[in-house]
C-alpha cells in the first residue's frame, strides 16, 4: 500500500532563494510525525506545500491525489498554520460554527465537545479579539481537528499553552493516531516531539537532513 502523503523531489524557490530543497518524504496513516527546525528552516513552507497552498516543482500526493497543481488543494486535511483567520468580533464557538457550515460535516455538539476537550468554554460570549494568546491557539487547534480529517497538520501547536493545555493537546493527538489518522507537528523542542511522535524529521535550510525513529528500532541519519 502506498503512503498517504508522498513527496518526490519537491523544490520551492522564491526570488532565487531555495526554500524547499529536493524534499522526499513518504508518510503513513496511523502515525505521528514531528518536523523539527529553527525559524526560517522551511517547516511552515513544507506544510503549505502538503496542503497545496503553494506551487512547487516535483510531485506531491495526499491520499493518492496530486496537490499544488492547477490550484488543487489537499482533501480532508485539518491545518493550523500561523495566524488563523478568525473573525475578531465573533466568539470562539461562533467562529467555529461559521467555518463548520462550509462543509456541513459536523453539528453544534461536536464543535462544543472538541472545544471542551481542549479547555475552551463554548458558551463564552467574549469575542475572539479579547482572547488570550493561549485561547487563540487552542481555538486554532479545535478548528484543525473538529471535522475529523484524515490528515492533521499542526504548526507549533503548543506555543503559548500552559502545561495542562499541552497535556490536553497531546491526548487529542494520541486519540487521532488511534483512529488511524496521520498527524504532522512542528516544534522547536526535541523533548516535546519525542514525547508524542513516532518519527521526527529535522529540516535545515529547506532540506531534510535527519530522520529519527522515536518508536522504532533505529535512528537513521540521512545527511
Amino acid at each position: 500500500m502506498s503512503s498517504y502523503i508522498h513527496m518526490e523531489n519537491v523544490i520551492k524557490e522564491i526570488n532565487g532563494n531555495i526554500i524547499l530543497d529536493n524534499i522526499n518524504l513518504s508518510l503513513d496513516k496511523g502515525k505521528i510525525y514531528g518536523i523539527k527546525g529553527k525559524n526560517g528552516s522551511g517547516k511552515t513552507m513544507l506544510f503549505k506545500a502538503i496542503c497545496g497552498f503553494i506551487k512547487t516543482e516535483g510531485t506531491i500526493t495526499v491520499g493518492g491525489r496530486p496537490v499544488g497543481m492547477d490550484g488543487s488543494y489537499a482533501k480532508n486535511v485539518g491545518v493550523l498554520l500561523e495566524n488563523p483567520g478568525f473573525l475578531h468580533s465573533y466568539s470562539g464557538f461562533k467562529n467555529l460554527k461559521y467555518l463548520a457550515e462550509i462543509n456541513n460535516k459536523i453539528d453544534d455538539k461536536q464543535i462544543k465537545d472538541t472545544m471542551i476537550a481542549l479547555g475552551l468554554n463554548p458558551e463564552e460570549k467574549k469575542p475572539f479579539k479579547k482572547y488570550s494568546l493561549g485561547m487563540k491557539q487552542k481555538l486554532g487547534i479545535v478548528q484543525a481537528v473538529m471535522e475529523n480529517p484524515e490528515v492533521i497538520i499542526l504548526d507549533e501547536p503548543i506555543n503559548a499553552l500552559d502545561e495542562d493545555s499541552v497535556k490536553k493537546v497531546n491526548n487529542i493527538i494520541r486519540e487521532l493516531k488511534s483512529q488511524n489518522k496521520l498527524v504532522l507537528i512542528s516544534n522547536h523542542n526535541t523533548e516535546e516531539l519525542e514525547n508524542i511522535c513516532d518519527e521526527i524529521y529535522t529540516i535545515d535550510n529547506g532540506k531534510i537532513c535527519n530522520k529519527k525513529l522515536v518508536r522504532g528500532i533505529l535512528n537513521e541519519n540521512e545527511a
